[in-house]
């Protein structure tokens, strides 16, 4: 069995193939009482910086300097770095799904996020 890494909606059913679920977003996403959420972990110290995610402000026409900027944050942040790594190790039993609350499936941090980690290995 090959493991994957995955990125989902928070607002989306937990699925069992979901595996390892991880709430990437530095605010609590509304609407969903935290028992109902079926979390393994949420991990703050990965996401974008307060100010960049106002900027960013989820618009299409941001996204590629958004992600530029992100990345940018990402390689300067030894905690992004051990969640790497922690991400790595968890994919040898199964597989892991980021969770993000943002409406897009495409223009969000979850996407970068998931490409920055598959690039360090």
């Amino acid at each position: 069995m090959i493991s994957k890494l995955k990125i989902k909606r928070v607002y989306l059913p937990a699925e069992e193939t979901d595996g390892y679920r991880i709430l990437i977003d530095r605010l609590w996403p509304r609407g969903i009482k935290k028992e109902d959420a079926c979390l393994d972990e949420w991990n703050k110290a990965v996401t974008p910086s307060t100010a960049l995610r106002k900027w960013f402000g989820h618009k299409e026409e941001n996204l590629e300097q958004f992600s530029a900027l992100y990345r940018a944050e990402l390689d300067g942040n030894p905690d992004a770095t051990a969640f790497a790594q922690h991400v790595k190790d968890l994919l040898a039993t199964g597989n892991v799904t980021l969770l993000y609350g943002a409406k897009s499936p495409t223009c969000n941090h979850a996407v970068t996020l998931r490409d920055w980690i598959q690039a360090k290995w």
